[in-house]
Parts: structure tokens; sequence; C-alpha cells
């Protein structure tokens, strides 16, 4: 009886959704400092806030002096905070993701940004009594607790704010968390040589602090109005229509409402693509094939760039032999190019589609993590900053496209539970990935007799890691990312399918151990979806 209790709370709170604020709350948000709010607030804001929880990238710069104020030498063991706060994020994302749907961006970013602060403030007290430990409960478990609910907190905002663009307003709330690492990786080195180590961040975690407090103050969800479909969106000369924007009854009633698309050879300003809307509760979305493939496909993207950036700066000094400053000058500029992968990709979604974008980034880390092994057994410095960036750019890009594929697939009002859960992956990808790359370049040093500068114990990770990306990629291809795709049944002998250039390539078995492909072509699927909708009204 007590577990079916318990179980049928988690159910609950992982249902349906809905925000609690009262008509008092509710008509507050409409106005700021007595102004009309307007949606265009929210998004410095949002990249603000993000931007100093992004910092949690530029940790590899800490290693270094971390281990040398508490053991008196490079142990390599501050990394491992790094790992604990990327899993205590997920963690906290995955739990508290309904509870923001409930209570609204506000307050879960003022709670976040608090408990992010405070583990700055322990991690200083570790440093200063010199217990490692202290530190891994301050910044890694502490900070990372309310780094899940900050990350959370703006994306679901902003994707509600700007419902036509779901890609650009997902990338703008995300982008932010990119560029911390280029905006705060230049910081500590200079404070740690005027008032010391733990000092650093006791500064650093109170200036944080006044500045989340600032950016949450803006965040509040859309009023009711805005949540309901105003009409029809345009984009790229296409019209698009789900069922919700017409009214039952009347002419246009969705039972008669033919959801294929014009005659191709209609002029694209003319095209009118009528879809069914999805509109899915927490639960049902997880129950989906789709849900368990997306998160396969975003753990793939994640890892290695989690691995790798924990990983920079090391490699930069004791590999390719730069200076500690040049490192922290290229941990920097990375976060550069996390900020451009998450904006480009999220926008270049809007264009070519959520599914195609992720197959680019995968296959972009799959080739990169390919050809890394050659390029730190040549040494070649200036490779390797163009694969590492440019690797960066693609892990980027997967954070900035995620909430608006959520959207897509799973409708509009789950969207914080839905990518909390998912960043669990980015927990699992950022512990689990750390601790076997640790693992393994531990190994090969204390057995194989490598040193910290072989490229030798870096070369035997990037292979499993390249492995990691090409199942991702593979595995994306069967996720079915449009609605026609997952609603229109299967024919006789059909064992799976996948879309490739806008087609469906069908894979058919056609005897004991025969099967065949057949492409279809577009005047042929478009025949298969009117049957199949006459059918079903």
């Amino acid at each position: 009886m007590e577990e079916s209790y318990i179980w049928s709370k988690i159910q609950n709170y992982y249902g349906e959704t809905k925000y609690n604020g009262t008509p008092q709350s509710i008509q507050r948000d409409r106005t700021i400092f007595r102004k009309p709010f307007k949606r265009w607030y929210i998004a410095p804001a949002a990249m603000v806030f993000q931007a100093i929880c992004g910092s949690v990238y530029a940790w590899s710069v800490f290693n270094r002096p971390i281990d040398i104020a508490i053991y008196g030498s490079d142990m390599k063991v501050s990394p491992i905070t790094f790992y604990i706060n990327i899993g205590c994020l997920g963690v906290a994302a995955s739990l508290l993701g309904p509870w923001l749907e409930r209570n609204g961006p506000r307050k879960a970013g003022m709670i976040g940004g608090t408990l992010f602060c405070i583990g700055h403030w322990v991690a200083a007290l570790g440093i200063y009594y010199k217990s490692m430990h202290v530190v891994f409960i301050g910044y890694g478990v502490v900070s990372g607790l309310g780094l899940g609910l900050c990350y959370i907190s703006p994306i679901s905002a902003l994707q509600k704010w700007f419902p036509e663009r779901k890609g650009f307003g997902a990338g703008l709330s995300v982008c932010g968390f990119g560029i911390g690492g280029l905006i705060c990786a230049k910081i500590p080195l200079p404070l740690i040589d005027a008032v010391g180590l733990p000092l650093t961040f006791v500064i650093i975690g109170t200036t944080y602090w006044v500045i989340l407090m600032i950016c949450a103050f803006v965040f509040r969800f859309p009023p009711p109005e805005r949540n309901k479909t105003r009409g029809p969106i345009f984009r790229n000369g296409t019209v698009f229509i789900t069922r919700k924007q017409h009214k039952h009854g009347s002419a246009n009633d969705e039972k008669s409402m033919p959801p294929v698309m014009a005659d191709s050879k209609t002029p694209p300003q003319n095209r009118i693509v009528y879809e069914p809307a999805i509109d899915l509760t927490l639960r049902e979305a997880l129950s989906t094939y789709e849900y368990l493939g997306m998160y396969m496909m975003f753990l793939a993207n994640l890892v290695s760039g989690l691995v790798i950036l924990s990983r920079l700066a090391d490699m930069c000094i004791n590999v390719f032999e730069k200076s500690p400053d040049t490192a922290s000058t290229v941990v920097a500029i990375n976060g550069g190019f996390n900020f451009v992968g998450r904006l480009m990709f999220s926008s270049l979604s809007d264009v070519i589609g959520r599914k195609p974008s992720y197959l680019v980034m995968l296959g972009t880390q799959v080739v990169i993590l390919a050809v890394l092994p050659l390029i730190f057994l040549t040494k070649n410095y200036w490779a390797f900053l163009l694969a590492i960036w440019t690797l960066t750019c693609a892990y980027g890009g997967g954070f900035g496209t995620i909430p608006a594929f959520i959207h897509d697939l799973f409708g509009m009002h789950n969207i914080s539970g839905l990518h909390g859960i998912l960043l669990t992956a980015w927990s699992i990808a950022g512990v689990g990935g750390g601790i076997l790359f640790t693992l393994i370049y531990n190994h090969l040093i204390k057995e194989n007799g490598y040193t910290p500068s072989s490229p030798e114990v870096y070369n035997t990770n990037f292979y499993w890691l390249c492995a990691c990306a090409a199942i991702g990629f593979v595995v994306l291809l069967f996720v079915r990312s449009t609605v026609r795709d997952r609603l229109l049944p299967r024919v006789g002998g059909e064992v799976t399918r996948l879309r490739v250039f806008g087609r469906i390539l069908r894979f058919e078995k056609n005897g004991t151990f025969k099967f065949k492909i057949k492409y279809l072509r577009q005047e042929e699927e478009e025949k298969e979806w009117a049957s199949f909708w006459q059918a079903k009204h």
C-alpha cells in the first residue's frame, strides 16, 4: 500500500503541470517598474544569468591552483569537482522541472542562484582548511544543485515567449551559458595573485549572487492569453496551421481539414501545411520511443564535449607545452565557440529542422574525434585548436537545440519537466564519462609507463568517445521527428523506416531472410497520408 501511495505521488508530480500563479501575481507580471513588460526584456536578462552559470566551464582553470593549495602539488584530484557539479546539475533539473512549471522561473532562478553562490563560499572554506571533501560538497554538490535549477529557469520562459521561433528562443536562453567560460576564464588567475585562492571564491560568489538576483527578478511566464495560438505561423514561404487553430463546427473543422500539403507545384508563397497538434502530458511523453532515442542521442552529443572541456587546460599545458596563462586563454576562447554553437545551431534548426541539425553536429563530432589522435601524435597545435573549437561548437549546439526539439515532439506545457529529465544525460556524461576517462588516464600512466604529457593517455580515450558519437548518430536516424512520421502507420512487411533528405526510406521484409529498401516519392507519401487521415476520421 505504501509503495502504491509513493508511486501515485510520483505520477501526480510528473503528470500535468500548470502554473500556480495567483491572479494578483499574473497581473503584476504584466508590468516591470510600472512599465508594460515586453518579451525582449527577458532575453538579455537570461543571457547574463546563464553566462554567470556558465562559469562552471572555466573550472579547469582552478584545477592546478586548488590541487597545489590543498596537496602541495598537482595531484589531478580537482577535476572530480567538475564531474560532481554536472552530476548534481542533472539530478536537480530532473527533479525540479515540474516544480518550476508550477511556481514560475523567478522563484526558481532566485533559489537556484542562491545555492550556486553558497557553493562558492563553502568551497572557499574547504580551500582555506585544506579539505578537498568540503570543496566537493560546496562547489560540487551545493553549486551543482543550484546550477540545475538555474539552467532550466529561463529556458521554459523564453520558449513560451517566442512560440513562433522556438529554436531561436531556446538558443537565446542557453547561449549565455556557453559564453560563461569566455567571460570568466580570465578572471580567476589575476584575482588569485591579488587576494589568494580562498578569497577569490568569496569575491566571485558574492558578485555572482548580486547579478543573478537582478536577472531573476526579470524572469516570468507570459500571461495566459499569450499561450493561446493566435493564428497560422508563416515560415520560409509556408503557412503552418495546427488543428487547435480552428474552431470546431466551422467550415474548417479539424475532421474536414486535409492533413496534406498543397500540390508540390503550388508556389511556396501559397502553400499551406495542415498538421495535427502535439500536446502530451509528461507521463505520456516519457513512455514514447522518441524520448528514449532523443535521450541517447543527447547523451552521445554531450559526453565528448564535457570530458574534453574538463581537461582542456591540462591538454594545452602537458601535451602542447603551453603556459597556464595561454591555457586559460584557450579555455576562454573555447567558451566563445560554445556560445556561437548554441545560437547558430538553434537558429539553423528553425530553417532546416531539429533532426538535420543534430545529424550535422554528431557527424562533425565523429569526424573530429577520429582525427584527434593523429593531431596529438604530431602535436600540431593549430590543428588541435581548430578541432577542439569546432567540437565545442557542435557540443554547444546540442544544448541550444534540444528545448525546441522537445517542444516540437511533445508540446509546450511540460518543457521544464522533460528538459530536466533529459539533463540527467548531462550528469551521466559528466560523471560517467569523466570517471571512465580518469580511470583509463591513470591506468595508462601507472601501468604502461606513460606521463601526463604523452599523447597516448588522451588518444585511447578519443577512441571510445568517437564510438559514442557514432552510436548517437545512428540512433538519431530512427527518431521520428515529425508529427506525420509518428502517426503514419506501417504498411505490410515494413520493419522500420527513416527519413532521408525529406523523403521516407522504408525497410520491408520480403520473405524469410529477404529484405528490400524502398525510397518513397513525395506523391506516394502524400497519398498514404491522405488515406490514413480519411480512414481515421
